[in-house]
């Protein structure tokens, strides 16, 4: 089942009640009537959590201004290319921030340190919201390695390491819709997330907020950024 409304269903549904003649009353009525018709098909169950998990931007036009990001994202955020990430279903503010710290230096990639250059920062919003509607990253199952899930759900408290799923939620699957630093994380490709982890062991990548995740990846030996890349990857 469905963890989000499909964005066939309910894209047609959010322009007709876009239109700037509809008082404000009724579009925020009828916006939250249909979401409501589909909260059986979302995990989190209310639509003030997908609206959240949106954010500011329209994903109307957020799928068009994507079009360059499919080509390596995919049509609906999930990427063909290992080394691409998901950003299906991921938070809006945080593909935002990643977009952003791309346009400012923060984070860089010989690609997307580029791309991120093309669009402006209403657009950025937009792409976001547009990938946050779509349905979240899935896992198949396959990565029950118990080294990788003890550290997801225990860590070591010997080497000041917290369990994953303190910030990234139940499976991975985000800690709430109104926490967007943490980002989802179960399900997402297993060499993405073997090489983000190597880069913010080594310093490569920075881009956390307080550099909270450079301190908990150092400590992490090789055979240990294997075993999680490979448990998350299966959530």
């Amino acid at each position: 089942m469905s963890d989000v409304i499909q964005s066939n269903d309910f894209l047609p549904v959010l322009e007709a009640i876009a239109m700037p003649r509809i008082k404000n009353n009724i579009v925020t009525g009828f916006f939250a009537a249909v979401l409501l018709t589909a909260t059986t098909a979302y995990a989190a169950g209310t639509p003030d959590v997908l609206k959240m998990r949106i954010g500011a931007g329209n994903p109307i036009t957020g799928k068009s201004r994507s079009e360059l990001c499919q080509g390596c994202h995919g049509e609906n955020g999930v990427s063909v290319d290992d080394m691409a990430p998901i950003l299906s279903g991921q938070y809006a503010r945080y593909i935002a921030k990643q977009l952003r710290d791309f346009q400012t230096g923060a984070r860089t990639h010989q690609i997307m340190s580029g791309v991120a250059t093309t669009v402006n920062d209403a657009e950025v919003n937009e792409v976001a919201a547009f990938f946050a509607s779509q349905k979240k990253m899935q896992g198949d199952g396959q990565g029950d390695n118990p080294v990788g899930k003890k550290l997801f759900l225990h860590g070591d408290a010997s080497r000041k390491i917290p369990a994953c799923e303190g910030c990234h939620g139940v499976n991975g699957k985000g800690l709430a819709p109104n926490i967007p630093n943490f980002p989802v994380i179960g399900g997402q490709h297993k060499e993405y997330l073997r090489t983000q982890l190597i880069n913010w062991r080594s310093g490569e990548r920075s881009n956390s907020p307080g550099g909270v995740m450079n301190k908990f990846a150092k400590p992490l030996k090789d055979d240990e950024i294997e075993a999680l890349a490979d448990y998350i990857s299966g959530l």
